[in-house]
């Protein structure tokens, strides 16, 4: 790369990456929340792309794992999201995407990626201009002060409010744009689609965050946040489940899980929390989505590659369940506390945000969250009957399943076990 070209791009990234180094720095000394999640699932990456590189990929797919120390640290950060950090890390998911110009999916899934986040981008942009020429500054706390004197129509602020939060709906995988991280996870490399599924989507829940900071100093602003978010969690959880069940591939339930748990970052902020929507009031809760979600991403994810499509009548189980079952059970264990099945970590987030719907009486919500709830846990189970198969005479296939992915699996697990058992994602505030 150019010198010239070097020294063009550093004011750009200087700000950011800065932030990013000093949230580290914050994180990293107590190692609680996500970071050890993060780190995890970071490992588990380095052991899919050495088998990668052992397959003839070469030294060059290697130093790939490069790019992957931003997205895990978006991760172990959270909430701590700059402003600046989504359009960095949706520029550098699609930049690895478009690297691999032979794969034609990895190119779809870069397309796709790129017109959908960037318009979401341009149009909250937009939105982010439209109150500040409202209000006269770009500070939130102000931008709330002077809203709340009620000195023009309300439409002109609202349209911008509403706009302003549309880039933080589509990174979560809200319906209608449930369908890129599925799309990730079927076109990307084992070692990338996780940490940038769930790089994107920590992206866009501390953009939501950090735009409704303070918005409870302004009344009529907070009841058309709460409308919004509601209503896109509702149709993020319903439409989401139904596309849940009727999912044949593996890869495809993963990141349709992946946008139902955005859908529920998606309810819980819908959801009044001690009389706050800040980031204050949901650091724990937010740190703890997100490094699970990486995590279970992460294992379920390197499941799915060895799991077979569904198909109408019943077979023989797949190589890895034959041939080394608790590998695969652990990989299941991922799968299942993505689906929020019961003695998960993944399970108690779910009912940590049905208790908060209950308290703050989004009946429509619950009941739409049950349905999603429904929808996961009877994916978990086909998933499961689909694992073990039927029994059959025959002799396990001879080749064993490498080493690195089976690793990977133990890593995610073990880790996940240790999540459920220290009761760390039960934790709320």
């Amino acid at each position: 790369m150019s010198p010239l070209i070097v020294a063009s791009i550093l004011p750009a990234v200087h700000g950011p990456l800065s932030g990013l180094v000093k949230a580290l720095g914050a994180m990293l000394p107590a190692l609680h929340g996500p970071v050890i999640p993060a780190l995890a699932c970071l490992a588990a990456a380095a052991l899919l792309l050495l088998l990668e590189a052992r397959e003839g990929a070469g030294a060059m797919e290697v130093a790939s794992l490069l790019v992957l120390l931003p997205l895990a640290g978006v991760v172990a950060t959270a909430p701590h999201v700059e402003a600046a950090w989504p359009a960095l890390a949706v520029a550098l998911v699609v930049a690895v995407l478009a690297r691999h110009r032979e794969d034609l999916l990895h190119s779809e899934c870069g397309i796709k990626l790129l017109w959908v986040m960037g318009a979401a981008l341009a149009l909250s942009w937009g939105g982010l201009e439209l109150l500040a020429i409202s209000t006269g500054t770009r500070a939130l706390a102000e931008q709330w002060a002077v809203l709340r004197l009620d000195l023009e129509s309300s439409i002109g602020w609202s349209t911008a409010l509403s706009l302003s939060l549309l880039v933080g709906v589509v990174m979560l995988g809200g319906a209608p744009f449930h369908f890129w991280p599925a799309d990730l996870f079927q076109g990307a490399r084992p070692w990338l689609a996780p940490l940038a599924v769930a790089g994107i989507q920590v992206c866009g829940a501390g953009w939501l965050l950090s735009r409704v900071d303070g918005i409870e100093q302004f009344p009529a602003g907070q009841r058309i946040v709460y409308s919004l978010l509601g209503t896109a969690a509702w149709v993020a959880l319903v439409a989401g489940g139904v596309t849940l069940m009727v999912q044949r591939r593996p890869e495809r339930r993963v990141g349709t899980l992946a946008s139902l748990n955005g859908a529920l970052m998606l309810a819980s902020l819908a959801a009044p929390h001690r009389g706050a929507m800040g980031a204050g009031a949901r650091d724990i809760p937010l740190a703890l989505w997100a490094g699970h979600l990486a995590l279970a991403l992460a294992g379920a994810a390197t499941l799915s590659r060895f799991a077979a499509v569904s198909a109408g009548s019943p077979s023989a189980g797949p190589v890895l369940f034959r041939r080394h079952p608790w590998s695969g059970i652990l990989g299941l264990y991922a799968f299942f506390s993505l689906a929020a099945v019961p003695g998960t970590p993944g399970a108690r987030l779910w009912l940590g945000v049905a208790r908060d719907l209950v308290s703050a009486g989004r009946v429509g919500l619950l009941l739409a969250l049950a349905v999603a709830w429904l929808a996961a846990f009877g994916a978990a189970i086909r998933q499961l009957r689909e694992a073990f198969g039927v029994v059959t005479p025959a002799a396990p296939p001879g080749r064993p399943v490498a080493w690195q992915p089976r690793a990977a699996m133990w890593l995610t697990g073990a880790v996940l076990v240790w999540m459920a058992l220290s009761g760390i994602a039960g934790t709320s505030q």
